[in-house]
């Protein structure tokens, strides 16, 4: 793991007020997941009204009694003050789900995150965009072609957007900088902890160009397996398409691809060779309608 250097550019954090800072509280407090928070706040007049509420009433959100005691002991608006410093001393910005500066599109899906943490221009969220996606083990073939459409599309102001993980996702950044264009990489880490490490000059390089990297998890959050899965459904939510590059038959490829279905995103695929494992996600998706994709045009 690494992390960046404090300086970031076109980012700045807004005044703290009571509405972001209850959307953080509630982000951080046990045992709250982004269903439940929204559900939640649904019922109220405005998310500041949880500072003001009764522990019965905390308990009546369906809150479990842990995550209530939490927010009516005052802790939770305790740890959303200190996030808050600690996200303003970064240059970067905290977007709440009722901020103007929330993207539509994430808004369509079933759990949007009720906070993304962003480094960079949070107005890049709401350009249309596309994911490019794939394996960690690319080929030759795989990671050239992820490079190319991803610079061949941004030359055409389409965003591209990806997790910035090895292989795949990490050409796909790459051609986008290439083209001299912006790019976002969602992280299943917190906004400060690169990873994996060796992209640290990449997420430097993102940011420099006038980039952003985005994620739903507080400051300081390490790399856990089960962040990158509920990722995947950001990477597909802020896009209007996802293009699957090279995938084998179990990847974390294919939890992107289902995100893009069920939010009717389109689905686009790079066919493989038929004999390499990494070909299976990509030409079964084709096989089951995905669009099959050889050069920018067939995207545009």
């Amino acid at each position: 793991m690494s992390t960046l250097p404090q300086e970031t550019i076109g980012a700045t954090t807004p005044a703290l007020d009571e509405e972001r800072l209850a959307w953080l509280a509630l982000a951080l407090a046990p045992g709250l997941g982004p269903k439940r928070i929204l559900d939640a706040v649904k019922n109220l007049d405005s998310a500041s009204q949880i500072f003001t509420l009764p522990l019965t009433a905390l308990e009546g959100l369906k809150f479990p009694a842990e995550a209530a005691q939490f927010i009516f002991d005052g802790k939770a608006r305790q740890a959303a003050e200190e996030e808050w410093a600690r996200v303003a001393a970064q240059g970067a910005t905290v977007v709440t789900y009722g901020s103007p500066e929330y993207p539509e599109r994430l808004k369509e899906i079933y759990d949007p995150p009720p906070v993304l943490w962003v480094r960079g221009p949070a107005a890049l969220l709401s350009r249309p965009g596309i994911a490019i996606v794939g394996t960690r083990h690319p080929s030759p073939y795989g990671a050239g072609m992820a490079e190319i459409l991803a610079r061949d599309l941004a030359v055409r102001r389409l965003l591209i957007i990806s997790g910035m993980a090895r292989g795949v996702d990490s050409c796909a950044h790459k051609g986008a900088l290439a083209a001299r264009m912006q790019t976002v990489a969602v992280w299943g880490t917190g906004i400060d902890v690169v990873y994996p490490k060796e992209n640290k000059k990449l997420a430097e390089e993102i940011l420099a160009l006038g980039g952003a990297i985005v994620s739903e998890l507080p400051m300081g959050t390490f790399p856990a397996p089960q962040n990158f899965p509920r990722r995947n459904r950001i990477l597909s939510g802020l896009s209007v398409a996802v293009l699957v590059v090279e995938a084998a038959e179990n990847s974390g490829t294919r939890v992107t691809a289902r995100c893009a279905a069920e939010q009717n995103r389109d689905l686009f695929a790079v066919p493989g060779n038929v004999t390499s494992k990494g070909s299976w996600t990509p030409n079964t998706l084709i096989k089951q309608g995905a669009k099959l994709v050889a050069t920018w045009e067939d995207v545009w």
